[in-house]
């Protein structure tokens, strides 16, 4: 359902399934901003002083900072007196938010990624949310998606929240953006699986909304979600190798319906198939020899579309050229249909 809040809490909307009897507003919760960081000299200031900068303040903001050897500690400095500050050996993201996660006091844990921001009132209108809402245990917002941090869209236009069906579609997509995730939940779930290099976001809201947990959300952009294009492909080969490999393992160890099972198997099918599309991509960049195998092994993916079935089956017939012509684009700016649906989201 959909229902717009009072004029004094200026006419939010909120996006929650229907509440299960009648629920009374709650007190205003607390909220401990964590941001894990690793080399993230260049952003991490952005970040920190968008999180202190709420129009409504966070009772804390922690910094993990995930063994970082760039100047991250140095660009830190100025805000140490205002914010906690964790220094551990490098142990990826999912390590630092459990690192935060010990020391954090507030009723809610809200993400905010090193390389992103929040805007001045995402606080503001989640209070409003955990208010007229308090049976949602994960709250978040729409965000805005940004290249050189210019807007160029927002991240609902792709990945929309759910209402109906929460238990189903998290399997599909990930489609609650930077949480804010009920502390005390979140502690007795175990927190963020660390085995995972990548992906430990979506993971962990599957296994908390199997677990029964409600997601809200504020229908407004008020997160900045920057996209990168320093990451290599290789680098999107092993984020994707991991979501099939936990897809998997949610397979495995969690007891789904029919239904859950059909959309778990499709959602299988989309990773693998944009796995085999960067692999294709990977090799004709590479001029390996393999490339027109990977190429033809895309193009008879039935989950792959078909133009990029089409682009794949081109490639594998003239793998040289294709390879060029992806050095052209790029060169361009350009981004190859065969990834530009793969970037960070």
């Amino acid at each position: 359902m959909i229902s717009a809040v009072t004029a004094a809490e200026r006419r939010r909307i909120f996006r929650a399934p229907p509440a299960i009897g009648e629920v009374e507003r709650g007190p205003a919760p607390t909220f401990s901003v964590v941001i894990g960081a690793y080399n993230a000299a260049a952003t991490i200031a952005d970040a920190v002083e968008s999180a202190l900068a709420q129009t409504l303040p966070p009772l804390e903001v922690i910094v993990c900072d995930d063994g970082s050897t760039d100047g991250t500690m140095t660009a830190l400095e100025p805000y140490l007196d205002r914010i906690v500050c964790i220094r551990k050996p490098r142990a990826g993201a999912a390590s630092a938010r459990n690192a935060a996660l010990g020391r954090a006091r507030g009723d809610f844990f809200a993400i905010l990624d090193a390389d992103d921001a929040y805007m001045p009132e995402r606080l503001e209108a989640l209070t409003e949310l955990a208010v007229a809402r308090p049976d949602l245990d994960i709250l978040c917002t729409d965000a805005f998606l940004e290249v050189e941090r210019r807007p160029v869209a927002t991240f609902s236009d792709g990945c929309a929240f759910e209402i109906a069906d929460q238990r189903t579609a998290i399997l599909e997509r990930c489609f609650c953006v930077a949480p804010a995730y009920r502390l005390r939940m979140l502690v007795d779930a175990g927190g963020f699986d660390e085995s995972l290099r990548t992906g430990e976001d979506w993971e962990c809201v599957i296994r908390l909304v199997y677990g029964g947990v409600i997601a809200g959300a504020v229908d407004e952009p008020l997160y900045r979600y920057r996209f990168h294009d320093r990451s290599l492909t290789s680098d999107r080969v092993r984020t994707l190798r991991e979501r099939i490999r936990m897809l998997e393992h949610v397979g495995e160890t969690i007891a789904l319906h029919k239904r859950e099972r059909v959309a778990l198997a499709n959602s299988l099918a989309a990773q693998r198939a944009s796995l085999a599309l960067t692999e294709a991509e990977a090799a004709l960049r590479e001029r390996s020899q393999d490339a027109r195998r990977r190429a033809f092994a895309a193009a008879r993916m039935p989950a792959v579309a078909l133009r990029s079935r089409a682009a794949a089956l081109a490639a594998a017939v003239a793998p040289e050229a294709a390879g060029w012509a992806l050095d052209r684009r790029e060169a361009r700016g350009g981004r190859s249909r065969l990834r530009r649906h793969l970037r960070r989201r």
